[in-house]
């Protein structure tokens, strides 16, 4: 039987002699960027290329999700592999699609490819015979929380009931043979160097909000009118005098936007829309928030007597890392890149529906450079394929080696030795409970 070391040489040199096509590969999708549950095209080529490799695929899970699972030569526990699908919608990025303005701002394509380039090596024979367990590798969907009104209507139509790609995995069951998972994530930061390993991430929940008023003459007869935008901006002044109560260790973000002011300049606003994400570190922090927010918006309609409707949209939940798998990650990542060229950063204000997963098993979810620019605009770019795609494969399969190999000793200890936060019943009834609207009568309260 092969050491472990001997393995990482392997499946190294079969990603490299795969280089030139799995950069190729990243730079197909970067050129064909399709936003989340929409993701077809990659969702053909992901199942195309698991086909190739003598995998079985399973594909239209969640809607574009795809799935193909490696039996190890002995039996262990199962590890997910991740990569995802999705786009932003960046209308001026460089590589935008003229029709859709969808473009790959957040290195998507590049983690598809990485995922693909670990696939490659670890289901050669004499590497997946030398390994225990199960490698479940997931291309997801709709990882980027972007075109809620779409997804919604999805949702409403019955086609999903989560708005995320790995909720909605879970929903589905697909999680419930899999007992650890990682995914890597490119970065632009400098700091964060060559690789780097991360902690945790916000958790986040949506809402999409009507301010209704009542429209009359804004010249002749406002007095007659109940102005919803006057309602919707005393309630962004209620949200913004809630900051000072935000502790910074909480890391709370709300950033609300408005998206339909009114009808026409000469009317009294009577129909105001707005969106926006509330974030938190903690469960708790963000459930406080989340509630000191639903009271500014009910304070702005009742001032000016309005109504509102308030849509509270289960979004993800703040991520937590398992610092043993992380620690294995680092060790291959100096060994790729260098001891110096290894970044830490404790807390990222983002969100990721990775942090649900690690409410359910232990997880990761590092990164690697090879971008610039600032991540979700028009500048960010990968200029580094060969450390993006081929070094992440590099990092994931040898990661995946540390974790299966020698009787998954060390996948057995991790899953074994972390209890989850949440069961899945349990997470999906808190999911559940989380979504509401309501329609709160301002005027007559």
């Amino acid at each position: 039987m092969p050491s472990k070391e001997e393995l990482k040489r392997r499946v190294s040199e079969i990603i490299d002699e795969k280089a030139e096509d799995l950069v190729a590969l990243a730079k197909t999708i970067l050129k064909n960027p399709e936003p989340g549950f929409r993701e077809l095209k990659t969702a053909k080529l992901v199942a195309e290329r698991f086909g190739a490799l003598g995998l079985q695929p399973r594909s239209g899970l969640a809607i574009t999700g795809v799935r193909a699972d490696a039996w190890c030569g002995t039996p262990g526990p199962t590890l997910a592999m991740l990569g995802e699908l999705d786009s932003l919608i960046v209308g001026d990025h460089p590589h935008a699609d003229p029709d859709t303005k969808a473009a790959h701002a957040c290195g998507h394509h590049c983690q598809i490819a990485m995922m693909l380039g670990a696939a490659t090596a670890l289901t050669q024979p004499d590497v997946l015979g030398s390994l225990a367990g199960r490698i479940a590798f997931m291309a997801v969907p709709a990882e980027e929380y972007i075109e809620i009104e779409f997804r919604d209507e999805l949702r409403r139509a019955g086609k999903i009931e989560f708005l995320g790609g790995k909720p909605e995995l879970v929903r589905l069951g697909e999680f419930d043979d899999v007992h650890l998972a990682m995914m890597l994530h490119t970065t632009s930061n400098p700091a964060e160097k060559l690789m780097c390993i991360s902690n945790t991430n916000n958790g986040t929940v949506a809402k999409r909000i009507q301010f209704i008023g009542k429209a009359s003459h804004a010249g002749g007869a406002p007095h007659l009118g109940v102005n919803a935008l006057n309602a919707a901006t005393l309630a962004l002044s209620a949200i913004a005098y809630n900051r000072e109560t935000f502790r910074d260790e909480d890391s709370i973000r709300v950033h609300p936007i408005i998206t339909k002011g009114g009808e026409a300049v000469s009317a009294v606003p009577s129909d105001v829309r707005m969106e926006t994400f509330v974030r938190g570190k903690t469960l708790e922090a963000l459930m406080d928030a989340n509630t000191k927010v639903d009271r500014a918006l009910k304070a702005g309609a009742m001032a000016v007597g309005a109504q509102v409707k308030i849509q509270t949209i289960p979004g993800y939940m703040p991520l937590q890392q398992n610092k043993a798998m992380a620690e294995i990650f680092r060790a291959n990542a100096v060994e790729l890149v260098g001891e110096e060229n290894v970044g830490y950063v404790h807390h990222r204000g983002g969100s990721t529906d990775m942090g649900d997963i690690s409410h359910l098993m232990p997880v990761i979810h590092p990164y690697v450079g090879g971008a610039t620019g600032l991540g979700h605009g028009s500048t960010y770019v990968i200029e580094d394929y060969s450390l993006a795609v081929i070094k992440g494969a590099k990092a994931l399969a040898h990661t995946a080696i540390d974790l299966l190999g020698d009787g998954a000793s060390h996948g057995n200890s991790i899953a074994g030795g972390q209890r989850p936060e949440m069961s899945v019943s349990e997470y999906l009834k808190f999911m559940r409970n989380l979504a509401s609207e309501e329609l709160f009568e301002g005027a007559k309260s």
